[in-house]
């Protein structure tokens, strides 16, 4: 598996895998991406952990409509996000202020 961290009010977009774009038809299904409800907390922002399955390798993300935080309304565009391995997440886990919690709804 692999993971990574995701600012609240933002979604998915485009997933890719190792010959591009995840293409349904080829394989019959949308990627594994699921919300780990775990966050953490870092300069006052909500990261959320998702994890996703090995074929995945990389994830484009953009704010929603209704995202209120900073960086949402200044980006104003997707951001490509770089996937990590369980010991990064963890790491990362370790070293912040973490909470349990639900992910807003976008």
């Amino acid at each position: 598996m692999k993971y990574f961290f995701l600012s609240d009010g933002w979604v998915v977009g485009r997933v890719w895998e190792f010959g591009g774009l995840w293409d349904i038809n080829v394989w019959r299904r949308e990627p594994e991406i699921q919300s780990m409800n775990l966050c953490i907390l870092e300069q006052g922002e909500k990261l959320w952990l998702y994890r996703v399955e090995d074929a995945v390798l990389m994830v484009e993300v953009k704010p929603t409509p209704k995202a209120s935080h900073e960086y949402a309304q200044t980006i104003g565009q997707v951001v490509l996000k770089r996937l990590i391995d369980a010991d990064q997440a963890l790491e990362r886990l370790a070293n912040a202020q973490t909470l349990f919690d639900t992910p807003s709804e976008a």
